[in-house]
């Protein structure tokens, strides 16, 4: 399956690993990387010195390669920035900020540099800031996410063709005729977060896995829309924050319920009743906990039989 994708980052595969909050750690990045895919370690939850350990031991736990995803909203991004550049790492994902805030910065250390765009005024914006790929995420995907609510079916469509650097579809994909049709649609690769959030290398915990595998068509919804949006399961925290906004609450006594380490509570902790559980729409999907590898080994295979099925149509 080689491709621009596979080139520019040196894998087996055109699989990309999300960097999520909380779950994505160094067993879930090394992996993945030792699948074929690229696995990213999830910055957004570790404060500087857990960073450095989980980068320390991935590299020791795989020979081949994985990034890094740093959110720059977040108050440690730029000491992870650092951190990355003394530990080696040698792909970088940025989201959640200006790509042109350390993109030229990272790519003169000799680092590949992707970020995540939610629109094609942004993809437009990361290349010129000189990014070497861009990942096109859907509202399907859980966690943060774009205020124009459009479907990675449509982002796609809409920003292939208008870049010379890669591109990489995320939101919705959970199988492999959804790797198949990303391809099709004109991205280079995918990057996946649901499946391998309830992965068995995943940290996130057991009770948060496990509302992950009971989800149903329609448990997750995007909250939170006058703040940042971000999608979750159906939840007693997501209801409160639902019942705030359709009453017209106030957005300061909605943030001042929210407050901090609601994310960290529900996926971390397992508090599934006051924490956040940030997961996509593909989770209803998911029935059953398995390791990355086979995550990706299923991947590959059902994508070969849709690519078969496909060939063998008459039109």
């Amino acid at each position: 399956m080689a491709n621009r994708i596979t080139d520019l980052f040196g894998i087996k595969y055109p699989i990309i690993q999300g960097g999520m909050i909380w779950v994505s750690g160094w067993k879930l990045a090394s992996a993945v990387s030792n699948a074929g895919g690229l696995g990213l370690i999830g910055g957004g939850s570790m404060r500087p010195e857990i960073f450095r350990e989980h980068l320390q031991k991935c590299k020791t736990a795989t020979a081949n390669p994985f990034g890094v995803n740093i959110p720059l909203l977040y108050p440690y991004s730029q000491e992870q920035i650092q951190i990355a550049i003394d530990e080696g790492v040698k792909i970088v994902f940025t989201s959640a900020g200006s790509p042109s805030k350390y993109t030229s910065f990272l790519k003169a250390k000799g680092i590949k540099v992707v970020h995540v765009v939610g629109n094609l005024k942004f993809a437009l914006k990361a290349q010129e800031a000189g990014a070497d790929a861009v990942v096109a995420e859907g509202f399907e995907a859980g966690g943060h996410n774009g205020k124009e609510e459009t479907t990675t079916l449509v982002l796609i469509q809409h920003i292939s063709g208008k870049l010379e650097i890669p591109l990489i579809a995320a939101g919705g994909i959970g199988s492999g005729r959804a790797l198949l049709a990303a391809l099709s649609l004109g991205a280079d690769g995918v990057q996946i977060g649901s499946l391998f959030a309830a992965s068995k290398e995943s940290s996130a915990h057991i009770k948060f896995k496990e509302k992950i595998l009971e989800a149903k068509e329609g448990d997750t919804m995007l909250r939170m829309k006058r703040l940042l949006p971000v999608r979750l399961l159906k939840s007693p925290f997501a209801d409160s924050i639902e019942s705030m906004e359709n009453s017209g609450e106030e957005i300061e006594k909605i943030a001042d319920f929210l407050g901090k380490g609601r994310a960290m509570k529900g996926m971390f902790e397992g508090d599934t009743i006051n924490g956040e559980l940030e997961i996509g729409q593909v989770s209803s999907m998911i029935s059953e906990i398995k390791t990355a590898n086979q995550i990706v080994k299923e991947l590959i295979e059902e994508y070969s039989k849709a690519k078969m099925r496909l060939k063998e149509m008459k039109f």
